[in-house]
């Protein structure tokens, strides 16, 4: 190969390269622009119904630690859209209609949803990783959370139940067990 193409395979290993750079700058920036929320979202985020859903954000808050980051309200006052984190996890809630009913409040009025729920297992309920899990039980007792089960060892891992404030059933594992 002479002067000349060695100048023209120079000129284009140096294209190439500009080519792949300028490829992953557009990547880099399309990632940017969706934002971090695009990065940081789970795959799975439970949405739950709560007949007071501001009521609801707080005691969360409160009971299990969970830090709010978004409250939309509708005309009527009710929570429309609510976010929550929980660790690395986000939960959403709102409040549907004025005629939504939470599960304890169900139970008031359906035997069969009564029965069910005399098990202290996790009924329709979120499973959440958590540190220093006797900590975390005693701010969720403190709260006025029902407890369903004390923290209990063994497979799959350190772990308690509990109840909120309108009967959703939350499942808290620590997380060292992971």
């Amino acid at each position: 190969m002479g002067p000349s193409g060695a100048r023209k395979a120079a000129a284009t290993r140096k294209r190439r390269a500009a080519d792949q750079k300028a490829a992953t700058t557009r990547k880099r920036r399309a990632t940017h622009q969706r934002g971090d929320r695009a990065r940081r979202t789970p795959s799975v985020i439970p949405m739950i119904s709560y007949e007071d859903g501001i009521r609801a954000l707080e005691w969360l808050a409160s009971a299990f630690g969970f830090r709010e980051t978004a409250r939309l309200l509708a005309p009527d006052g009710r929570l429309s859209h609510g976010e929550m984190r929980a660790g690395d996890g986000i939960i959403m809630l709102a409040s549907p209609t004025p005629d939504y009913h939470g599960p304890r409040r169900h139970r008031e009025v359906c035997e069969q949803a009564r029965r069910w729920s005399t098990v202290p297992w996790i009924i329709d309920g979120v499973l959440v990783y958590v540190d220093h899990l006797e900590r975390h039980l005693a701010r969720a007792k403190a709260a006025g959370a029902m407890i369903l089960s004390e923290i209990e060892e063994g497979p799959p891992g350190r772990r308690y139940r509990a109840e909120d404030l309108e009967g959703h059933r939350w499942f808290f594992f620590e997380k060292e067990t992971r």
